[in-house]
């Protein structure tokens, strides 16, 4: 059990690490413990007890918030149970602590058919607010980066559509001797309804025989009503198991002190801020019972961070996972090559990679495999390492759009670590050490070639070697032929114009938010990053599947089409020029923070430019 332990913050899925400086006021000042009898010589931080179960709150609900959720549920036992499995590849002995429960028959519940936010539908937050409920509203948003206050309003246990198309619906469309599975949920100050949703959107809409358990892991959490009141509530849910950690660990590790407990055959890992849907489950096990070493995602439907509205993909509109040279997972739409081989489009497709946030394996397999790289830290990249090592060790990535699966999309991280290094680039380095083979030059000329410390990869460099994996070309050739790879380009690097004194280059982040924005200057800086640029044989100037596009008015990001045309571009390295094809003007600078396009005036610096590493011979 905790015993004064400090505040710590932390980092969830689909966010990269920031580092943060400036400690917080107070922050060493906070001590907590966990709820517990006995501990006096502790300060415990106790909600309000709850007077009854409250699904739907009601407007103008007081301060209180969501410590008054938890229901008041008496005369059951809890008990504390050691369970003496070891945590993969995890140092320690003490991270954790398993609240199983008896056997009870769950509660059934009464929906409210007009509910706030029943079937999917959006709640709006009224205008009229009073000045204790807009408290709660900026509070929900700071602590969360969601609207926590519209969640309280919604039931834990809402209704959604069954969003599957008519083939998903099939009899018999599913193995009747299906795998069960261990759902993995790993939270750190999770809003309580959220979480809530969360756990019963998994038990409502989970055939009870393929559910072994449910493991929420907490991982450090310091707020009230995840201590006492959660164990209290899930009391009458046997098939829910608490662990918590003594001490934060981030995603990756977390994960792995949850699958340590798993007793299914299957695990699936699950956010804490997500709503499965009818039928979710079975497409899932179905594939993996086909071929366990099959790893298989839903569908991530999203669920809108304000109103919780829930947004659903149909079948035609899947995607599939890829990555780009920086090691940033990307969605892409079904390549022609996989969308020939499927005569519906609610089968399984394979994927090139995964986000990593929603996902089920074979646990053998996943052990196998390795699970997750230990020497990752906190999160980040941990998901392209499933992917790659899946594909080049004799396993399958699928996405299924059969199953779909809500999420919050959060547009800022509500938590900080302060771990002193730059943990992404640390992941990303690992991973690009242990499986990219050559192809890893691509990542370090993105960083600059500052690996920094990665730590030692002796394990997993033996680890691949000793389960016979494929080489990271194949990767490419095989499973993700529409990469576009800068070692195949006539140039790559910076592009440096020798005007105003020559240190000014190309400039932009291009991400799929700049497009259709003007590409920038900046002064030059030999890092890579925002300045990396390749210049393809086509006469493209990219960085992955973004291209600078000219379409009369001045340069812009845009995604690559392969078609040419605005996209064309003529570099003559001897004149230092930059022409654009249909247009036969050339590139230029006006000032050290104007790129404009003019008429080609031969010896004009502005107009000169110096493409690194330009080697016409590829062609």
């Amino acid at each position: 059990m905790r015993k004064n332990s400090p505040l710590q913050l932390t980092l969830p899925v689909f966010f990269s690490p920031r580092e943060d400086s400036q400690e917080e006021k107070g922050i060493d000042e906070v001590q907590l413990t966990r709820l517990s009898s006995g501990s006096n010589n502790n300060e415990i931080v106790n909600p309000k007890p709850a007077e009854k179960l409250v699904y739907l709150p009601k407007d103008g609900e007081g301060d209180e918030g969501r410590d008054r959720h938890p229901p008041e549920i008496n005369n059951h036992i809890e008990r504390d149970n050691e369970i003496d499995k070891d945590v993969n590849r995890l140092e320690g002995d003490e991270h954790q602590r398993v609240i199983d429960k008896p056997d009870q028959p769950e509660k059934k519940t009464t929906y409210d058919p007009n509910g706030p936010g029943e079937l999917g539908k959006p709640f709006k937050t009224p205008k009229n607010l009073t000045a204790s409920e807009k408290k709660l509203v900026s509070d929900g948003w700071q602590n969360n980066a969601f609207n926590q206050y519209a969640s309280d309003k919604i039931s834990v246990r809402r209704r959604l559509p069954d969003p599957r198309d008519d083939w998903c619906k099939k009899p018999n469309r599913y193995a009747e001797d299906l795998p069960a599975t261990s759902v993995v949920i790993c939270f750190h100050n999770e809003a309580w309804s959220v979480l809530l949703r969360t756990v019963h959107s998994v038990l409502d809409r989970s055939p009870e025989p393929l559910l072994t358990e449910i493991i929420l892991v907490d991982d450090f959490s310091d707020m009230a009503h995840l201590f006492e009141p959660l164990e209290t509530y899930m009391k009458d849910y046997p098939k829910v198991k608490i662990v918590r950690a003594k001490k934060r660990e981030g995603l990756i590790r977390a994960r792995l002190l949850g699958a340590a407990h798993a007793g299914g055959p299957v695990i699936t890992f699950l956010d804490s801020h997500i709503e499965a849907t009818t039928g979710w489950l079975e497409p899932l096990l179905d594939r993996i019972h086909s071929d366990p070493t099959t790893v298989v995602c839903p569908v991530i439907d999203v669920i809108d961070d304000d109103t919780l509205e829930f947004h659903y993909s149909n079948s035609a509109g899947t995607s599939v996972g890829g990555f780009d040279w920086n090691l940033q997972f990307t969605w892409h739409a079904i390549p022609e090559r996989e969308r020939k081989k499927h005569e519906n489009p609610s089968e399984p497709v394979a994927s090139p990679t995964m986000a990593g946030g929603l996902f089920s394996i074979d646990k053998d397999f996943f052990e196998k495999l390795g699970t997750y790289d230990s020497g990752f830290d906190i999160w980040g990249g941990e998901n392209l390492e499933i992917s790659f090592k899946t594909w080049m060790c004799g396993g399958r990535l699928e996405i299924v759009p059969c199953s779909h699966v809500g999420h919050i999309f959060r547009k800022r991280s509500p938590y900080k670590w302060r771990s002193g290094v730059n943990v992404l680039r640390r992941n990303s380095v690992r991973l690009a050490k242990v499986w990219m083979d050559d192809y890893a030059q691509y990542y370090y000329q993105r960083i600059g070639n500052d690996l920094g410390d990665f730590g030692d990869i002796s394990e997993r460099v033996k680890l691949r070697e000793e389960l016979g994996c494929k080489s990271f070309k194949w990767f490419l050739t095989e499973i993700y032929p529409e990469l576009f790879i800068p070692g195949e380009a006539l140039a790559h690097g910076e592009i440096r114009n020798l005007g105003l004194g020559g240190n000014i280059c190309l400039d932009s982040p291009a991400t799929k938010k700049q497009t259709n924005k003007p590409v920038g200057l900046y002064p030059c800086h030999g890092q890579g990053g925002n300045q990396f640029w390749s210049y393809s044989k086509q006469g493209e100037i990219r960085r992955d599947e973004l291209c600078v596009d000219y379409a009369g008015s001045e340069p812009m990001i845009y995604p690559c089409h392969g078609s040419l045309g605005n996209q064309h571009w003529i570099y003559d390295d001897e004149k230092g020029t930059v022409r654009h094809g249909p247009s036969r003007k050339c590139l230029a600078i006006a000032s050290r923070d104007k790129l404009i396009m003019e008429p080609c005036e031969e010896g004009k610096l502005t107009q000169h430019w110096k493409f690194a590493n330009y080697n016409p011979d590829i062609a």
